[in-house]
């Protein structure tokens, strides 16, 4: 592993150029120190402790589809040793698997009280028909493993599914695991993804549905034709309050979240269904900017902030103020 900078800082755990330079012009606008530790593939001496810092992981679940196959693996290679070293890690190995885990993310939310769509997981695409035999029609069925609405398909019957099997239609899972998942009829033109920093809600970004599954809102995931849709896609709500974020809130502290973004949709009969989580949290910048606010200040804040609190102790010890 090689880290750009050696000195105390944040270090930013990630895969994708295009995703990281926003947070990197936000930390340094924030005077935060930081550098980055790219997760593609590369060469981690364990018998060496790890620097001194913070260490923000926000590996996507779309690594695999940039060529970085290795990305996971990678990931938590480099958490394994800076947990055992006692470093100070957002979004832990816990928080990894969460998050790049449908089956292990829906089985967690609903453990914890926190309502989700009807999941049958399907381990081999030779298993997908049976999986769908299980379901009221229609369904989803989506790779365990992906992001930006890659891989998902709708279907209206179990045996429209068997026919995409049989026919090679459907794509590939890169861990071998499918899910077949409820389809939830939305009450509303939109789905509603909550930004917490610090487990806190930062905002919450409606996204309008309709125009297919891929409902990422950083500009690097727009589609060709997306400027042809009448009016804008994203839009942010400052003053969002509903019970769900308290069970969020739990849910994160729980399993060593600190941030991330957790998208839900309402049915016809006024019911919240929890169904993603990532994170590797992107923002829209037009609906930031109409709105004036900064998803990645806040986590540029954040960070400033666990980094001294980190060093705090430190400076103690070398001035003399602290004793062992």
């Amino acid at each position: 592993m090689e880290a750009a900078v050696e000195m105390s800082c944040v270090y930013v755990l990630h895969e994708s150029v295009d995703w990281y330079g926003p947070l990197d012009r936000a930390l340094t606008q924030a005077g935060v120190p930081h550098g980055e530790i790219f997760l593609s593939s590369g060469a981690l001496d364990l018998t060496q402790p790890p620097p001194e810092g913070v260490f923000f992981n926000r590996l996507s679940g779309t690594a695999h589809t940039r060529g970085h196959v290795l990305a996971v693996e990678y990931a938590r290679a480099v958490l394994h040793w800076l947990e055992a070293h006692g470093r100070r890690v957002i979004n832990s190995r816990e928080a990894l698997e969460l998050a790049m885990s449908k089956t292990a993310l829906t089985a967690a939310l609903g453990a914890s009280g926190i309502r989700v769509p009807r999941t049958v997981a399907a381990i081999g695409l030779s298993r997908l028909s049976e999986a769908g035999r299980r379901m009221d029609e229609p369904f989803l069925v989506k790779p365990n493993r992906s992001g930006k609405g890659i891989g998902i398909q709708l279907f209206n019957s179990a045996d429209e599914l068997t026919a995409a099997v049989d026919s090679g239609e459907l794509g590939e899972s890169s861990d071998g695991v499918f899910v077949v998942q409820q389809y939830i009829r939305s009450r509303d033109p939109f789905i509603t993804r909550c930004e917490m920093v610090g487990r806190e809600l930062v905002y919450a970004l409606r996204s309008t549905i309709g125009g297919g599954f891929n409902l990422c809102p950083t500009d690097a995931c727009a589609l060709p034709d997306s400027a042809a849709q009448a009016g804008p896609r994203f839009r942010i709500e400052q003053s969002f309050t509903d019970p769900i974020i308290q069970q969020y809130r739990a849910f994160m502290q729980r399993h060593d979240i600190e941030i991330a973004a957790i998208e839900f949709v309402v049915d016809g009969e006024g019911r919240a269904y929890t169904y993603d989580l990532n994170i590797n949290t992107n923002y829209n910048q037009e609906a930031e900017q109409r709105a004036g606010i900064s998803g990645m200040d806040a986590i540029a804040r954040f960070l400033g902030r666990e980094l001294a609190r980190l060093e705090t102790p430190a400076r103690l010890v070398r001035s003399g103020k602290a004793r062992g």
